[in-house]
């Protein structure tokens, strides 16, 4: 190593760590700084939960299958690394909720649940009609005077009712979290609602006046979704990047078992190959518990180890279109607690993406595991085909076994953000810049799970190594 240059680690080489290590070597090159960077991922590919495969002609995600187009930062990425073309949007197609064993198509203008149209609401099935009026009273409720941080639960509940709720927010927003919404911090998943009651007082009145209008007689908008992908998988993002990667050392399946701060204000990181590097500056990109490890003497930290975490799976079949009738149109569906079923959701995904599924075929996308259900996990894939596939048989009919079934098991991998999660994130990340300065951590268990979040943090992560650095 040139003793004149700076070294920067990365710790982590999930999207977050990849991103950081791919702007901060274009930035580097840009401004011609005197920095090296290292990547060091402890599995043998890089990527995290972001895993494609490729079977007779499928598309088959792991993982994550797309973005919010409105989120920029994924798609301009993929951009900068040469995916441009790559770049599909969705199908647009209505969702449902099952509830009680019955699909409810998903109201018109619902946001994220939230009713931004009347006619709609009063029409559907999914609530009683005791449920809408208790809804309706967000009309006339006043604003909380509450600051503080609270659940997601209890929130909803206070403006619109248990019912709506149960029936279409939770399904909603567990699905993205897999989390139990009545511990979920609102803050730190979705603060905009708690700013649309504070500006406008009813949620109903304020997610109508905030929500733009979809254009009058643009084809686009009632064939394009709102998220995207590419054409070959989100596994070729990860590939591009890592191709992009040439001044990047990269070290894969290799661990690093410590992290200490030396008298000269660099650090000793210390490999699982008995190979010790020094750093000027180090950004973890790790999942939260983790880190913990890593930093298991700080104390600061310790409320990494108490933070919960949920396992999930990802359930991929492949059919015949002849052996599968479902004649609903639409793109899948999430579940309510109140159903007895194990899945949390099903994506049609030959539906919703087309391009993932060879001409007269199938491609049913389902989710199983959340907060407080997460043993059915554990089953074989056998037990859990299934049971999956006896679910699938209640929503539409199923005449043959899959041609192959995939099951995607991520053990702890969706960090809940509990009540309070803001503050402890910021209290630690302060604690953590005082004790070892020019060491920051970032990734989806701090400030968001989705890709363009991810991407996000890690570009944030460049700027506090280069103000840090310089």
């Amino acid at each position: 190593m040139n003793d004149n240059k700076k070294k920067v680690v990365v710790i982590g080489g999930g999207i977050t760590g990849l991103t950081t290590a791919y702007y901060l070597q274009e930035t580097i090159a840009d401004q011609k700084l005197p920095i090296e960077v290292t990547l060091i991922e402890a599995s043998h590919k890089l990527g995290g939960k972001i895993q494609t495969i490729h079977q007779d002609g499928f598309v088959i995600e792991r993982g994550p299958d797309s973005f919010l187009e409105r989120k920029t930062s994924a798609a301009e990425l993929a951009r900068d690394v040469g995916l441009s073309d790559d770049l599909v949007n969705n199908t647009a197609g209505r969702s449902y909720v099952l509830v009680k064993e019955q699909l409810h198509p998903m109201p018109k203008g619902a946001v994220m649940g939230i009713p931004t149209k009347i006619g709609p609401f009063v029409t559907t099935g999914l609530f009683s009609v005791q449920g809408k009026m208790r809804a309706a009273c967000d009309l006339i409720l006043p604003r909380s005077q509450n600051e503080e941080d609270q659940s997601l639960g209890h929130f909803f509940r206070r403006r619109l009712g248990d019912e709506v709720v149960e029936n279409l927010i939770e399904p909603l927003l567990s699905g993205i979290y897999a989390g139990d919404i009545d511990q979920l911090s609102l803050m730190s998943t979705f603060p905009q609602f708690h700013k649309v009651e504070r500006d406008s007082r009813s949620l109903i009145l304020g997610m109508k006046k905030t929500t733009p209008q979809a254009p009058k007689n643009q084809l686009s908008s009632k064939t394009q979704g709102i998220f995207l992908t590419l054409k070959s998988g989100l596994q070729s993002l990860v590939d591009a990047i890592e191709g992009k990667l040439t001044n990047c050392t990269i070290m894969k399946g290799v661990q690093v078992t410590s992290l200490e701060k030396e008298f000269d204000s660099t650090y000793e990181l210390k490999l699982n190959n008995n190979e010790i590097i020094h750093a000027d500056s180090v950004v973890i990109a790790l999942p939260h518990l983790a880190v913990a490890d890593l930093l298991h003497d700080k104390e600061y930290l310790s409320s990494l180890k108490n933070m919960p975490a949920t396992t999930v799976a990802t359930v991929a079949m492949a059919f015949d279109e002849k052996d599968v009738e479902n004649s609903i149109d639409g793109t899948g569906f999430v579940v309510s607690r109140n159903s007895d079923y194990t899945i949390t959701a099903c994506t049609w995904t030959h539906k919703k993406w087309p391009h993932t599924t060879p001409e007269g075929k199938v491609l049913l996308r389902s989710y199983v595991g959340r907060a407080g259900e997460e043993t059915v996990v554990d089953l074989s894939d056998a037990e859990i085909e299934t049971i999956v596939l006896e679910d699938l048989k209640k929503t539409m009919n199923i005449e043959a076994k899959p041609q192959f079934t995939i099951v995607s098991r991520w053990v702890k991998s969706m960090p809940q953000y509990t009540v309070g999660h803001k503050q402890r994130v910021e209290e630690m990340k302060e604690k953590l810049r005082e004790d070892m300065p020019g060491v920051f951590m970032t990734g989806s268990s701090f400030e968001g799970i989705g890709l363009p979040d991810c991407i996000d943090q890690g570009k944030k992560a460049v700027q506090d190594v280069l103000q840090y650095i310089r």
